[in-house]
């Protein structure tokens, strides 16, 4: 039976005590969601390429969080951004990007599993997430596609994989073929420019037949994160026109067997705890 786990990106927010977390002075933020919500998005681990070095997590981090939540707790993780970069970020004033060799490296994604080990049995996703590719960094979609078959061929394939593109001429039939052919899900973004995942979903359906995954961020996050101060305990932009569907996409789903995620950022409207108290509602 096909299951829905609805969860937010990331956790530990002070400003989610009295919403998400008791008020006591030392708390395990991640012991006390998982009282509240069975899935949490991992954020963090895909912060990974600096200049001179790579930067996986550590095992004793993974075991820390194996340990804080049931059995029956899932995890949907980022893979890091040291895989998944093309070039490095920000290059300096006045010279060209500089290539990221450790793009699709299937021994550092090995490197990577094996720090997962911890929380193997609570794995529920990886999720691939590429920035905007240019022609400059990517020079066209089927050299992506290419590139990623070859990645996928050779990987250990234990995890359920889905690919979150920030693309959206890349968004057709060859992709979403492609991914039938890997069996490999599609991330469907709300959010940075990106064509709202409504249209994505009634236009593909068909092909989405993997454990799905939706992420719900706003198309603003400098903007919201001024109206909130980084106090994420209220909802600032309500966006109840890009919500109000969700309940027949995920019934889609349920009835097609498929697993689904849903993970909620607090740049969507401002608070993550809040916005999924409004999605519980609509099943009400």
């Amino acid at each position: 039976m096909a299951t829905l786990r609805i969860g937010t990106c990331s956790w530990k927010y002070d400003s989610w005590k009295g919403i998400v977390y008791s008020a006591r002075p030392k708390i395990n933020y991640l012991e006390e969601y998982s009282t509240m919500y069975n899935t949490v998005e991992i954020d963090q681990w895909f912060w990974s390429l600096f200049d001179d070095f790579v930067k996986l997590p550590e095992e004793r981090t993974a075991k820390e969080y194996n340990d804080s939540v049931p059995d029956d707790f899932k995890f949907t993780i980022k893979v890091p951004n040291s895989i998944t970069l093309t070039h490095y970020y920000f290059p300096k004033p006045n010279s060209s990007l500089k290539e990221n060799r450790d793009f699709l490296n299937p021994e550092l994604y090995q490197q990577f599993l094996k720090k997962l080990k911890p929380i193997e049995h609570k794995v529920g996703a990886l999720i691939f997430q590429f920035e905007y590719l240019n022609k400059q960094k990517m020079n066209s979609e089927a050299e992506l596609l290419d590139r990623l078959g070859s990645f996928f061929d050779s990987i250990d394939r234990t995890y359920d994989i889905s690919i979150e593109l920030r693309n959206p001429n890349y968004l057709n039939k060859t992709y979403f073929e492609f991914l039938t052919g890997q069996n490999i899900s599609h991330v469907l973004l709300q959010g940075y420019y990106m064509p709202p995942i409504k249209e994505v979903f009634q236009n593909f359906k068909d092909q989405l037949k993997s454990t799905a995954i939706i992420r719900l961020h706003g198309p603003d996050r400098k903007k919201i994160e001024e109206l909130t101060g980084g106090d994420w305990s209220k909802i600032v932009l309500p966006e109840d026109e890009k919500i109000e569907w969700l309940p027949s996409i995920i019934n889609y789903f349920l009835e097609n067997e498929v697993d689904i995620y849903v993970n909620v950022n607090n740049h969507f409207e401002g608070s993550a705890p809040l916005t999924i108290k409004k999605i519980k509602k609509l099943f009400e």
